[in-house]
């Protein structure tokens, strides 16, 4: 009986344990990522450099219920035109992984 009930007990905890939302990062943590990643070579936080200030994304993403979910896969195919004519190359996971990738998401939507 007691085997079951720490069997019941454990199972339990593992199962809050993944399904609790992972803790945002920190700034210090998203600068590290984003210099490993090579994202401050045309982003920073508050100005627009080559590519839009990460506070005018999560600006222009204010509001929008998808963006946690959508931008991700922006990032990692690139493209153009939404800030403008310069092109912002793909993201592969190598050069980003995809945890990585979504706790940055976060982060940035968390600037508005």
């Amino acid at each position: 009986m007691r085997v079951r009930m720490f069997a019941f007990t454990m199972a339990g905890a593992l199962a809050l344990a993944s399904s609790a939302a992972a803790a945002p990062i920190t700034d210090a943590q998203a600068t590290a990522i984003l210099t490993k990643a090579g994202c401050t070579i045309c982003h920073s936080v508050d100005k627009k450099l080559v590519g839009p200030s990460y506070l005018e994304v999560a600006k222009k993403h204010k509001g929008d219920k998808t963006a946690p979910a959508t931008l991700p896969d922006k990032i990692r195919k690139g493209g153009t035109g939404v800030y403008g004519a310069i092109p912002m190359p793909p993201n592969p996971p190598d050069k980003i992984n995809d945890a990585d990738l979504k706790a940055l998401v976060e982060w940035i939507l968390s600037k508005a």
